[in-house]
């Protein structure tokens, strides 16, 4: 009896576990497609697009990137950056810790969208493809073959040990979850990662001065923006370019070395912040600064109730109505009732004090509440509060806040002689009134950032975690949960008014309408909500981000018209799909929404 033996059969497709891209090409081919179409990306930016000038942005000079060619340069540039880190070239490998593969895919999906929006955009506004000179050719062309490279980089995701088909939906999460921590190891204890190296305390502050550099720049070319598309353009390089610095494990390397010189970077940060005015030549984008900071100061108090204490709050944009009407009843305003006006430095106190009093008030009754309950009666006070300034006019009840008129002729401050309507020289640069009033709302917010820092890292700071996390667990443990809520609605209302005392003078008049739950133009309880969470609950730079670019982006989305709201929601709801834990999250959090994330040795007690 004879055995037969088949000869070895070689597999058509790669068997499981093998790393696959997403096309059929090598990764080795893939990956020297994708670095050097990066860098035809980056030379056909040095060319014309278009022949004529009445596209914005003037693409049709050589030599010299402009408008939306700048985008894709970055785009390209980093594609090119990460291609070459993953071939091991010296000095580059501490840029990706995690590995290249995913951020390449990234940012050649950057560069590609950005380049074929432009295209699209250049064919739609001069009237077809015959508007496009060759390197607008050469950059679809080469984005395209920079992409299909990308996309044929490996998945490194082996494939799981078969599921139990009786195990509930819970287990088998909990089963996949475990098996994407064992991969994580294994990367990890074969070097696939690559560990951080020590450096010297000088060149961390180096790399911190650096970042933040990067993000003054960032911050200062999006607020910038001339026209509708470069702003397009700016969001789609902007939100895949840090998509794909995050995945390369960059971003955690550097928010380790923030945390490591907290100080240095809290101090790094108001400087750069401190710079912006002087980067620009008028008032316009200083306008906007000023406003974010507003939102963004507002919103880091906001964060005490709903990111530290874990209270919802629907109503917090009263407290800083409260505050505005406050200082805009001392200011010596013709519509106020009281013939008064107190220097800035008594009414910012004044309205902090009595937006505290609101607070213990509102909160004294309602604190022992929990969850949904306490969220409608939260919405509810931000309604009696809007409802009683309204009526406050006279007719309807005493004539304290001049109803639906509002308190108008609010007078610029005037601290110590300089006069924040005015312009002013300084170190050679002219300031103008929203610059003014920028610099000193970026003294009230470096004010608020220490307080949410001392608290958060103090005793009481641990209790409100504690309350956040656990509130039965917390109460067990001997914490006495009323007092150290109403503590956090407190502060949290008097870091509001000390804001709406700025508010008031920036915008001359006070009304009602502008403290509603959901007004058209943040800050509104909504928005406010919506940038602690987008940004990332329990942490300081998470609002701070989060105001600034729900404030931005609405701002640049008014060419859209009444389609404004709808990709503005869409965007949000994107975001929340692929980051639910925020921008900037914390730790803690992190952990929450990834089990895959590797967990930290100490678990700091609000992200920085």
């Amino acid at each position: 009896m004879t055995t037969q033996t088949s000869a070895p059969q070689t597999p058509s497709t790669p068997s499981a576990g093998t790393p696959t891209g997403l096309i059929g090409i090598p990764p080795r081919i893939g990956r020297a497609l994708a670095t050097g179409g990066g860098i035809l990306t980056v030379i056909s930016t040095f060319l014309a697009w278009t022949w004529t000038a009445a596209f914005p942005g003037d693409l049709t000079v050589y030599g010299y990137p402009g408008g939306l060619q700048v985008l894709v340069l970055i785009g390209g540039a980093l594609t090119t950056l990460f291609g070459l880190a993953s071939y091991g070239v010296k000095g580059l490998r501490w840029l990706v810790p995690a590995g290249a593969d995913s951020a390449i895919k990234l940012a050649a999906l950057a560069a590609f969208a950005t380049a074929w929006y432009t295209i699209i955009a250049i064919s739609t506004k001069l009237g077809g493809v015959v508007n496009l000179e060759p390197g607008g050719w050469i950059v679809a062309i080469a984005t395209l073959a920079t992409l299909l490279g990308a996309l044929s980089l490996p998945f490194n995701r082996p494939e799981p040990d078969p599921i139990d088909p009786e195990d509930t939906g819970w287990e088998q999460f909990r089963h996949n979850a475990r098996h994407t921590v064992s991969v994580v190891k294994a990367a990890l204890a074969t070097g696939t990662t690559t560990p951080a190296r020590k450096l010297p305390a000088y060149a961390e502050i180096l790399i911190i001065v650096a970042a933040l550099a990067i993000g003054l720049t960032v911050f200062t070319y999006g607020i910038g923006t001339e026209y509708d598309e470069l702003f397009v353009g700016f969001l789609i390089t902007a939100g895949f370019g840090f998509a794909a610095i995050a995945k390369t494990g960059l971003v955690g390397r550097i928010s380790a070395i923030t945390a490591k010189h907290r100080n240095v970077t809290m101090i790094g940060a108001f400087v750069a912040a401190a710079a912006f005015p002087f980067t620009q030549s008028d008032d316009r984008y200083a306008t906007i600064g000023v406003y974010i900071l507003i939102f963004a100061t507002v919103a880091l108090g906001l964060n005490i109730v709903v990111g530290l204490a874990g209270l919802l709050d629907l109503g917090y944009v009263a407290f800083l109505g409260v505050g505005a009407y406050t200082a805009a009843m001392v200011s010596g305003s013709p519509s106020s009732p009281f013939d008064i006006q107190l220097p800035f430095w008594a009414s910012a106190l004044l309205g902090g004090a009595v937006a505290m009093v609101f607070g213990v008030i509102i909160g004294a009754p309602t604190l022992r509440l929990r969850g949904d309950y306490l969220a409608i009666v939260t919405l509810g006070f931000g309604e009696i509060f809007r409802i009683a300034v309204l009526n406050l006019d006279g007719t309807s009840g005493p004539d304290i806040t001049n109803g639906s008129n509002g308190i108008s002729s609010i007078p610029n401050l005037n601290i110590l002689g300089f006069d924040f309507g005015q312009e002013h020289s300084i170190a050679g640069f002219t300031i103008a009134r929203f610059a003014n009033y920028f610099l000193l709302m970026l003294v009230i917010t470096l004010v608020v950032v220490v307080v949410f820092r001392r608290s958060s890292d103090s005793r009481i700071g641990r209790a409100w975690i504690a309350i956040r996390e656990d509130e039965t667990a917390a109460l067990a443990m001997g914490i006495n949960g009323f007092r150290v809520k109403l503590i956090a609605f407190a502060l949290g209302a008097t870091l509001a008014g000390l804001a709406g005392t700025v508010q008031a003078h920036v915008t001359y008049t006070v009304t009602p309408e502008q403290y509603q739950f959901a007004h058209v133009v943040p800050p509104n309880s909504a928005f406010l909500l919506a940038a602690v969470v987008l940004g990332g609950m329990g942490t300081i730079s998470g609002p701070l981000v989060g105001a600034a670019l729900l404030y931005l982006i609405p701002a640049k989305l008014q060419f859209l018209g009444n389609y404004q709201l709808f990709a503005f929601g869409l965007a949000l709801v994107l975001l929340m799909r692929f980051r639910p834990e925020g921008l900037i999250p914390n730790r803690r959090r992190q952990l929450e929404f990834h089990e895959d994330a590797e967990a930290p040795t100490v678990l700091s007690k609000a992200g920085v």
